[in-house]
């Protein structure tokens, strides 16, 4: 399809209506039925088989995530059944303070588990929930922590999912390794890394503001878990097993390591291939696929010899985990469907946002800036940050390629940056973002709640990046950029400081 403003409507028509209805179902199933409806010219019946066409393939592109989403669910449910979970929660309450040592823990992990954000949200939520409740911390400022240290974390780690769809993200004309190029910008990636810093900052302060600020305060005075998560904290405190805290901590070390093992040889390491160019050419989703089959095969053998669980309870786990997850399950597939109907064989945003900037790209000091603010708002229209940067990199590269030699070369690591850096920061705030729909899933939070919650944040880190790229791209130097931008967040921390009272300590 030609490009065309109206690409845009879709995703627009599903946030404006997310946002003010606080439902996030109807509000996508409309903004993709009107997509259809403009792809087809006003067919009603072939806007509804092209609905569905879309949903089909996104769904069969993306079936490996939904197996590791539901046995992910199972093994949850198994590890709750168990008492593990409680055990480590009456652990952590003898161990933790109070609700700065709780979040400072959450983070710890969230950024320990490095290896996948789908992982990231899930694990951390349901290790940390638990404990987050006992200290009475809101489930928004929960999801909040998790989000800040889900694809930020991975954005720039080396070793994840997030790493190798980069790296291939590039032109296979370019002579560029990927691999190299993605080691390059993790200084540069400004919103990974200050979005971390201003989380920690949160934490030890508990001076939240914004929508997030009205949350707390709320919560202080009548902490309250949202209706459709009662019952799953009912069947928590419910449970009658034996379970240890090593029941909780073994599983989920096999699982860290059986999704990196399952990299690793989705990668082709069996077949000679190094450790780095492995990970490059992983499948992320199929590897969490075997990874949480064979960790689900493990809690098997370590919790039925020992009637940790009965094998009734057990069994009875495969369809409380599956209930779980299909909240999660439903809104992503809808978010998948959403991203289809705006893609290039559709609608083509993607193609539109593009030639916008292809065509304004004149001032070449000016290119990290522009492409940071594009990427954010295709992000977020979009919900995908990793569809974003597979647009926008060859385009940065195409743009980069018409610059003399010693200006491009200055520039293709901050651009490439500042593309990733926007990339999370839009899909942070977007409210159809799957990393965002999940972090609400793993602090079992109303999903609205923590899209409101976040964008503030989100606005004051992004701002922060916005001079630290306007200051790199003019220096041609990232290193000035990241100076910059870490002296604005610092002078935004001390305003903060000054005007906002702690709310949360």
């Amino acid at each position: 399809m030609e490009h065309s403003a109206l690409s845009m409507l879709p995703p627009i028509i599903t946030i404006i209506l997310a946002l003010w209805t606080k439902e996030v179902y109807t509000s996508l199933i409309i903004g993709i039925f009107a997509g259809a409806m403009l792809f087809t010219g006003g067919n009603f019946l072939e806007s509804i088989t092209t609905f569905f066409d879309i949903m089909s393939e996104k769904v069969g592109g993306n079936v490996n995530i939904l197996i590791f989403l539901v046995i992910l669910g199972i093994l949850v449910a198994i590890i709750s059944k168990s008492g593990a979970t409680r055990a480590y929660g009456e652990w952590a309450r003898s161990v933790i303070s109070g609700k700065r040592s709780a979040l400072g823990l959450t983070a710890f992990l969230g950024m320990l588990i490095f290896i996948d954000d789908y992982f990231n949200c899930l694990t951390v939520g349901t290790i940390m929930r638990p404990v987050t409740d006992k200290f009475k911390i809101a489930r928004a400022k929960l999801a909040y922590v998790i989000d800040a240290t889900a694809a930020p974390i991975c954005i720039i780690a080396p070793v994840s999912s997030w790493a190798a769809a980069v790296s291939s993200s590039l032109p296979e004309d370019s002579l560029v390794d990927g691999f190299v190029l993605f080691l390059q910008t993790i200084p540069f990636n400004l919103y990974a890394i200050l979005t971390m810093l201003f989380m920690v900052f949160i934490i030890v302060t508990g001076r939240d503001f914004a929508t997030m600020g009205q949350v707390v305060r709320k919560n202080n005075e009548h902490f309250e878990i949202p209706a459709e998560y009662r019952d799953n904290v009912s069947e928590e405190q419910s449970t009658s097993g034996n379970g240890k805290i090593i029941d909780l901590i073994l599983p989920l070390l096999v699982l860290i390591g059986v999704c990196i093992y399952g990299m690793l040889y989705t990668g082709g390491i069996h077949d000679g291939k190094s450790i780095s160019d492995a990970f490059a050419d992983c499948d992320a989703s199929k590897a969490l696929a075997l990874g949480s089959f064979i960790a689900l095969i493990f809690i098997s053998l370590m919790y039925l010899p020992r009637k940790v669980v009965s094998f009734a309870e057990y069994c009875e786990c495969y369809s409380t985990g599956f209930k779980a997850m299909v909240p999660a399950i439903f809104i992503l597939c809808l978010a998948w469907t959403l991203s289809g109907i705006c893609s290039d064989k559709f609608l083509n945003l993607g193609g539109y946002v593009g030639a916008i900037v292809q065509q304004h790209t004149s001032v070449a000091m000016f290119l990290p800036v522009i492409f940071f603010l594009v990427s954010i708002a295709l992000a977020f229209a979009t919900g995908t940050s990793w569809g974003t940067f597979g647009i926008l990199i060859p385009i940065a590269m195409s743009v980069l390629v018409a610059l003399p030699v010693e200006t491009a070369a200055n520039l293709l690591v901050i651009c490439i940056a500042a593309i990733l850096a926007g990339s999370v920061g839009g899909d942070h705030a977007s409210p159809i973002s799957d990393t965002t729909i999940l972090a609400s899933a793993g602090a079992q939070c109303h999903h609205i709640d923590h899209v409101s919650t976040q964008v503030p944040y989100v606005l004051t880190v992004s701002s922060c990046c916005v001079v630290g790229y306007l200051v790199g791209g003019i220096t041609q130097n990232g290193w000035f950029g990241l100076v910059a931008s870490l002296a604005c967040l610092g002078l935004v921390m001390i305003v903060i400081r000054a005007k906002v009272p702690p709310v949360d300590v």
